[in-house]
This record gives C-alpha cells, structure tokens and sequence, in this order.
C-alpha cells in the first residue's frame, strides 16, 4: 500500500494550526526540524489522510493544510485502519507508527473556529526511526508488522 504526501506541515507554537512549508527535514528520534511537537517523545510527526480532510471541507469545513495540526497529510492511506508498529517510509525517511488518534485536552485553534476537529480521532502519530528529508510529491509506503522483516 502506498500513498502521497500532499502536504508538510510545521508550527513553532504547540496548539495553532500548522502551516504548508515547501519541505523539511526529518531527524531521526526527533521529528520535523522547526516543529514545536518535535522532541525525545513517541508523538515526534502526526500524519493525517488528505481523504479526511477533503470529506470534512465537503460538510463545510473550509480548512487549509496544516490546520489539524498534521506534520504530513497524505493522500491514499487510511491512517486510522493501521496498526501500531506500521513502517512508513518515504525516499528518504523511515517512520514507524506509535499511536492512533489522542485526547484533546484543550480546545485546539481548529476547535475553536470551526466547532470540532477531526486529529483526535482520525490523526495518528509516528516517531522517526531514520531522517531525512520529505516533500510534498513524494510516495508513502506502508508495511504492515506481519510483513516486517524479523530483527535479530
């Protein structure tokens, strides 16, 4: 399974939308250079499928890349459906799936102009296990735990 990035996301202030950049660079156990939820944690990237985001602006929604607070949004994978331990890797960076979906603990800038969100129950998060650098354009590719190569 594979898909395509759409758009790469960075913030520097936890709980604002994130803003498109051209692209960035991933650190391996740290996350998106620049990015305030970057750091020596298990919720280093959030991804987010573009197919969400398109369905929630069909209801109305009219936001932007970013605006979840998604490091990456990509287009032709359901986040959602993967288990935790999932490689995705892209040409240059290798991450491996931490996390699916989170609690909100505080009203996020999305929350409050729009009325709801959808990262909480649609984002997952990802630590990045060798960087490099991602730009929109660029393939996904998801390996699922039982067709990862046993680690001796």
């Amino acid at each position: 399974m594979q898909g395509i990035i759409k758009a790469v996301c960075i913030s520097e202030d936890k709980g604002t939308e994130k803003r498109p950049v051209p692209s960035a660079h991933l650190s391996a156990h740290h996350g998106l250079d620049g990015d305030a939820h970057a750091g020596p944690w298990h919720r280093q990237v959030s991804l987010l499928s573009y197919e969400k985001v398109e369905e929630f602006n069909r209801r109305g929604g009219c936001v932007t890349d970013g605006a979840f607070g998604e490091n990456l949004l990509v287009s032709g994978i359901d986040f959602r459906s993967l288990p935790v331990g999932t490689i995705l890797e892209t040409p240059h960076t290798k991450l491996r799936l931490t996390q699916i979906g989170k609690e909100c603990h505080t009203r996020c800038a999305i929350h409050r102009r729009v009325g709801m969100c959808i990262m909480p129950r649609e984002g997952v998060f990802a630590e990045v296990l060798s960087g490099g650098d991602v730009a929109p354009g660029e393939v996904m590719t998801v390996t699922l735990p039982e067709e990862q190569e046993p680690t001796a």
